[in-house]
């Protein structure tokens, strides 16, 4: 049992709020506590990284680079510590918390360095000099459900540009955040320049998103806390990036291989226990292959053994925390109400898995586009299957979504899945699932967001460019 400290200007701290505690969500027991942050406490740690703004803004791009280089090598030390602490907190089956958790942000490593090197900070145009600043003091406000994948996209551009920054990780999953803090009081920053503070959204996330002398905000959860994160932040017009939900179409077309195409389907959408803002949820198949899609779904979600995180042979662990789990019932219950079929999972804990928050692997038939379970986000090992006639209404079937941050396609023919990709209105749109691709940007259309993330597109968010007008030869 440990009682976890915030980070603020290079030394351990204990903020000033009350305590929480931290749940193992394969079993339901308590693994930590965290004293919560309140506003006097983001104000504090806000100074510190104004003041170390003015000398970290002006290191030079060796310096950063040489920040980078020793961060990833911490990192690549503390993977395993890192994976298990994932494990831990939000129920990661122990490989995938290593090899797809973990693994996610030191990757993140290469790909930021480079952008690093090869960002063009100046250039001329015209008889004016172009020049890219970093913004200033930023809040980074990162999520549960990927927890180092999406810490590591944020902090790794905001450092790279010059900024400094508090990061505030999700009071539900804070184990693995503490031990990047630990990374980075380990290779020596200059204080102040990164700053780690518990909390939650009321206490600290309203706080950070108000306060004036933060320039920046960057946010990854979802769209009702980055509603308030935008309002919060209005009157002092700073930036906001956000990263929010997605409720994600998959299209299968007539020339797709349909097994193959409608098991990776299902083995996608139900991959982190369904906790992927860009889960593909809403899967289509033609309406004559519509019964053997509904078999085949069965199957490969049958196949998926929902267990022990500890386990070798999890495929999914458990949702992160009992709040999530009782979401997803309910969200299971309205499909049912609603008149769609479930062809298989449903209501309830698996068979022998009773402690811990473990949910069926859930497939939804005889759905229609108006029902809520089509449209909304349900962040659960849940796919619904809806048919389609031809492609111009699945175009429209895709695109009819509050949401547009991931569209999936799968057909025989690239150059005619390419085509209908440029119809989506998606931030990302992925054929025939290709590999991850971090030189891409992340980020979503309409309700899923603005900005994005990953590489040099991240690098940008994080700077101001000005222009020097009449600059001398």
């Amino acid at each position: 049992m440990q009682t976890l400290p915030s980070y603020l200007n290079g030394q351990w701290f204990m903020p000033s709020g009350s305590t929480l505690p931290v749940y193992n969500p394969a079993n339901a027991s308590i693994i930590a506590e965290l004293t919560l942050g309140n506003a006097s406490d983001a104000h504090q740690a806000i100074q510190a990284a104004k003041q170390a703004f003015p000398a970290y803004a002006q290191t030079t791009l060796a310096e950063r680079i040489g920040y980078l280089e020793a961060l990833r090598a911490a990192y690549a030390r503390r993977r395993q510590d890192l994976a298990d602490a994932i494990r831990l907190e939000m129920g990661a089956p122990a490989q995938f918390a290593l090899n797809a958790q973990a693994e996610s942000g030191l990757a993140h490593f290469d790909v930021h360095l480079k952008a690093l090197r090869e960002f063009a900070f100046e250039y001329r145009v015209n008889q004016s000099q172009i020049v890219h600043e970093p913004i200033g003091v930023v809040a980074l406000i990162t999520p549960w459900n990927w927890p180092m994948n999406q810490l590591v996209v944020k902090v790794l551009p905001a450092l790279a540009a010059g900024c400094t920054m508090i990061v505030k990780p999700s009071e539900i999953a804070p184990l693995s955040a503490q031990i990047f803090a630990e990374i980075v009081d380990e290779i020596g920053l200059p204080p102040g320049v990164f700053n780690l503070l518990h909390g939650d959204g009321e206490g600290v996330g309203q706080a950070l998103s108000r306060h004036p002398e933060v320039a920046m905000v960057s946010f990854t959860g979802s769209m009702r806390a980055g509603v308030a994160i935008s309002k919060a932040a209005a009157d002092t017009v700073k930036r906001v990036s956000l990263e929010l939900g997605g409720k994600s179409p998959n299209l299968i077309l007539r020339d797709a291989d349909l097994p193959k195409a409608i098991t990776q389907a299902v083995n996608y959408c139900m991959s982190n226990s369904g906790q992927s803002c860009d889960a593909p949820s809403r899967l289509y198949v033609p309406l004559e292959h519509y019964a053997e899609a509904l078999q085949q779904a069965k199957l490969a979600a049958l196949a998926l053994k929902v267990g022990d995180p500890q386990a070798a042979d999890t495929d999914l662990g458990p949702v992160v925390s009992a709040l999530q789990y009782e979401r997803i019932q309910q969200w299971i219950q309205i499909g049912i109400d609603e008149g769609a079929s479930l062809v298989c999972g449903g209501l309830g804990k698996p068979a022998g898995l009773e402690q811990g928050y473990y949910v069926k692997t859930t497939v939804f038939g005889d759905v229609r586009q108006d029902m809520r379970i089509a449209r909304e986000e349900i962040f659960g090992p849940v796919l619904v299957i809806l048919p389609y006639q031809d492609e111009e209404e699945l175009i429209q079937l895709a695109n009819d979504s509050d949401y547009g941050l991931s569209a999936y396609i799968s057909s025989a023919d690239p150059q005619h899945a390419a085509r209908i990709a440029r119809r989506l209105r998606a931030g990302q749109v992925q054929l025939n699932y290709p590999e991850w691709d971090l030189y891409a940007p992340f980020g979503g259309y309409k309700q899923s967001g603005n900005g994005r993330e990953y590489a040099q597109w991240g690098l940008q968010d994080f700077l101001e460019t000005k222009a020097i007008i009449g600059y001398p030869h």
